[in-house]
């Protein structure tokens, strides 16, 4: 796995951790695809493994050494995200440098291999870019001098002088997250490489921008609880993505400019955000895709009163969620909500709650669906 990213306090703390640690095998991958944890702390009290491929923190034990330890059950073939928490305060593990990139709290990554590679597994097939810019923007609230950024894959043998336009996928990442979050924690660029040399996906260019209108609304859970701040947080977004990220984008790559060969997906604050842009701008995308959308407070009902399935004339509209999350039942209520409106919807409902395991499956889903020829 690889992060392009760096950040001078997680570098200092980890050095400091390390100093006061000896070296431990801490996250420990078994032939029998468990998975041992280790943290070595005499002082503490209470140590636990917050891990995303299980419903509960799991409890670690203490040795006489002040060695804590715990070990999953079998798990499946994954890549699964986990923190530290020693007396209920978050805490890295010093010895792992798979860091999860976030604005709010940080955490590792360890994968449990299969038997044959995984979409998201590295492979010697040929490779795409993934080129990081940076942009003035006069609408998002927040950033330092005003420096709005987004991540751009291009696919193997991408050409800007190609006869024919790429078409552009712009992905959207969860609350807290960074743009930087669909290649450094789900491996998004992997498994484009991957689908495009089995010949399952076109050749495509994927903008992944930040996805805040104000970066403050990353600094604390509590903004779920008021619709005001979403709702602004949502409409700045969607005025930086369409009046200044998608034009820089035009202007840079050779995209096509057709709504036909524009799609908008994300997921959890994302997909509300793909959602509402993709539904409010019919005549810019033709796909849109929401992954596990923090719609729990949308009124559809009013957002999106004068939605029209002839109007719209959308490729794709995608709704999906995992069946343990949180979200499913607003999720629910919105497929309802579209086939009230007579919207062409794919719903889709898989085993999983609300992490990664879950989207990066859903990208090896759709990403094979997009900009295909018409069925009908």
């Amino acid at each position: 796995m690889r992060h392009s990213f760096a950040v001078s306090l997680i570098t200092v703390f980890l050095c400091l951790s390390l100093q006061a640690q000896t070296s431990i095998d801490s996250h420990q991958v078994n032939p029998d695809h468990t998975i041992t944890f280790r943290y070595q702390d005499p002082n503490a009290k209470k140590v636990v493994v917050a891990f995303d491929g299980l419903p509960k923190p799991l409890p670690m034990a203490q040795d006489a050494t002040g060695l804590w330890t715990a070990t999953t059950p079998p798990l499946a073939p994954q890549i699964y995200a986990y923190r530290i928490d020693v007396e209920d305060r978050p805490h890295f593990d010093p010895w792992n440098f798979n860091i999860t990139p976030n604005l709010f709290y940080q955490g590792a990554e360890v994968e449990v291999p299969a038997d044959t590679p995984m979409p998201w597994d590295i492979a010697a097939v040929p490779h795409g870019a993934v080129n990081h810019h940076t942009y003035n923007t006069r609408v998002v609230v927040g950033l330092p001098a005003n420096q709005g950024s987004y991540y751009v894959y291009t696919p193997p043998g991408y050409s800007a002088n190609a006869k024919k336009p790429y078409p552009v996928l712009y992905l959207l990442h969860g609350w807290s997250q960074t743009a930087a979050a669909w290649t450094a924690i789900n491996q998004a660029d992997i498994i484009f490489d991957n689908l495009i040399a089995q010949g399952k996906m076109k050749p495509m260019i994927v903008v992944m921008p930040l996805g805040y209108g104000d970066i403050s609304f990353a600094k604390s859970f509590k903004v779920w609880n008021d619709t005001a701040i979403i709702d602004r947080n949502t409409q700045l977004f969607s005025q930086t993505l369409l009046t200044e990220v998608l034009p820089q984008v035009e202007s840079t790559y050779n995209v096509s400019r057709k709504r036909e060969d524009r799609a908008i997906a994300g997921l959890s604050m994302g997909g509300l955000e793909s959602l509402t842009i993709g539904l409010a701008n019919t005549d810019k995308f033709a796909w849109v895709l929401g992954l596990s959308s923090a719609i729990q407070r949308l009124d559809f009902a009013t957002t999106m009163a004068t939605l029209d399935p002839k109007a719209a004339n959308l490729r794709l509209l995608w709704v999906s969620c995992g069946t343990e999350d949180d979200l499913i039942t607003p999720n629910r209520k919105f497929v309802a909500f579209l086939k009230t409106k007579n919207m062409p919807v794919t719903p889709i409902e898989t085993p999983g709650r609300h992490t990664a395991l879950v989207w990066r499956e859903n990208l090896t889903q759709f990403a094979p669906l997009l900009f295909q020829p018409a069925t009908h």
